[in-house]
């Protein structure tokens, strides 16, 4: 069981890393090799596509995190924060794509007790995006 919770984490870790990257536009890989990538990996973690995630609320999702493992929270945080904001950039006029990315980078923020100048920085943009 214990093998079965870090195998878990280190694929958040890497799908998280792997938006930081689509993000940044620092993607060597084919679009559809990094489509495909993306959709295995959010049915590996998420056991649903994003379209499914994205349409369930805020609070639903805070509900799903809240059943993981105190420790590993904020790396869920993080991913999901990562995965919203990837999807607004996409789909700039998606008001509650950018307020769930600003809500899990924030509740990241919290978790973590990390500061993170890139975060800032998104969580300010989300801001503007959503006055």
């Amino acid at each position: 069981m214990i093998h079965d919770k870090d195998y878990i984490i280190r694929m958040v870790k890497e799908f998280s890393n792997f938006l930081s990257k689509l993000i940044l536009g620092k993607n060597e890989g084919e679009l559809e090799d990094s489509q495909m990538a993306f959709e295995t990996q959010m049915r590996d973690i998420f056991k649903m596509s994003f379209e499914e995630l994205a349409y369930k609320s805020r609070e639903e999702i805070e509900e799903m995190v809240s059943e993981k493992d105190l420790h590993h929270q904020a790396d869920y945080y993080d991913l999901l924060g990562n995965l919203f904001y990837f999807a607004f950039k996409k789909e700039t006029s998606n008001q509650d794509l950018a307020l769930k990315a600003k809500t899990f980078y924030e509740l990241w923020l919290q978790k973590s007790s990390v500061f993170s100048i890139p975060v800032m920085g998104r969580i300010t943009e989300l801001s503007n995006a959503l006055n």
